[in-house]
């Protein structure tokens, strides 16, 4: 599962609420913790996090249920990670969502976070990368209009569709 966007859009919201209900064996991949609390290194084409990330690909791959990928994620600068993702589950089995919300609606929810004392509307707007859509991989868009839990209602009744083979078991199937 891949759930990117902007800065402030709900991804990392979205995934732990994802995560806490598809339950143990469920491996999230946060790019904030990975590349800033783990790696403290700058984003961009040359960043350490992309090595670590295909490195935790394969292990969510051979040793997890689900695996969850969530962060900005440039398209652009992590192709590697996202040919990686193709090779290892195909595409049926990749469900990838992005969070294609206007700037001020970033501002909004940025406004009601604790990391809003650690950054501001100067810093959301220097990130700010309008559209920045996957080319190899096709993603469902989550809209303004989508709250936090419709967007992971539609995300579990998707995983568990029967086009969605391998991704889950029948042990998580949710009701």
């Amino acid at each position: 599962m891949i759930i990117r966007g902007n800065a402030a859009s709900g991804k990392t919201s979205l995934s732990y609420s994802l995560q806490e209900i598809l339950g143990e064996n469920t491996l999230l991949l946060s790019q904030d913790l990975l590349r800033g609390a783990m790696l403290h290194a700058h984003d961009g084409l040359e960043t350490p996090t992309i090595p670590l990330l295909l490195n935790l690909l394969d292990y969510g791959f051979k040793n997890c249920q689900t695996t969850i990928l969530e962060g900005i994620l440039r398209s652009d600068w992590y192709t590697p990670v996202w040919q990686k993702s193709l090779d290892l589950y195909g595409l049926d089995n990749i469900h990838a969502y992005y969070y294609d919300l206007p700037f001020e609606e970033t501002l909004n929810r940025h406004a009601s976070r604790d990391k809003a004392k650690e950054f501001g509307e100067s810093s959301l707007k220097r990130w700010w990368l309008e559209k920045d859509y996957l080319t190899e991989i096709p993603e469902t868009l989550l809209t303004e209009t989508i709250s936090l839990e419709e967007a992971r209602d539609n995300i579990l009744t998707a995983i568990k569709s029967p086009k969605a083979k391998g991704c889950l078991s029948e042990s998580l199937m949710i009701d």
